[in-house]
C-alpha cells in the first residue's frame, strides 16, 4: 500500500474521526474540553499513526492535554481497536499543533493593520476636506 493511496487516506479519516470521539469522552482534568484533532497520518504498515492535537487556550494547556493523552495512550489504543476493525492497531503518537493558534494571531494582526489603514485614510480625507 502506497503512502498516499486512497485506502490509507480513509484509514486516515476514519482513525482522526474515532480519535476526536475518544478524546471527548476522557475524564482526565489535564485534557481541555476544548481539544480538537486536526490531523492524523498512519504509516502504512498500520503500526504507527501521529495524531495532530490542536487545543483552544495557551502553550500550558496543549503541553497539558498532550501530557494527558499520552498517559491515557493506551486506553485510547484499546477503544480505537474496538471501534476501527484493522488488522493491527497502531501506537498513537500525540503532537501537539498550533496552527489554529497561529491562523486566529494572523487574523488578529491582519484586523489590526485593517483598522490601522481605514484610520489613516479617514484622516487623510479629513486634511482634504479642511484645505
Amino acid at each position: 500500500m502506497r503512502k498516499n493511496s486512497v485506502k490509507n487516506t480513509r484509514i486516515d479519516a476514519e482513525v482522526q474521526k474515532e480519535l476526536s470521539q475518544i478524546i471527548r469522552e476522557l475524564k482526565d482534568p489535564r485534557i481541555e474540553p476544548l481539544t480538537s484533532v486536526t490531523n492524523v497520518t498512519v504509516t502504512p504498515d498500520l503500526k504507527q499513526c501521529k495524531a495532530y492535537i490542536s487545543v483552544f487556550g495557551g502553550k500550558e494547556a496543549l503541553d497539558s492535554t498532550i501530557k494527558g493523552l499520552k498517559s491515557a495512550e493506551g486506553f485510547v489504543r484499546r477503544e480505537l481497536a474496538s471501534r476501527i476493525n484493522l488488522r493491527n492497531t497502531p501506537e498513537i503518537i500525540f503532537i501537539g499543533d498550533d496552527s489554529i493558534a497561529y491562523g486566529v494571531d494572523m487574523s488578529k494582526k491582519i484586523d489590526e493593520v485593517i483598522a490601522h489603514d481605514r484610520q489613516a485614510g479617514e484622516q487623510d480625507t479629513k486634511q482634504e476636506d479642511a484645505e
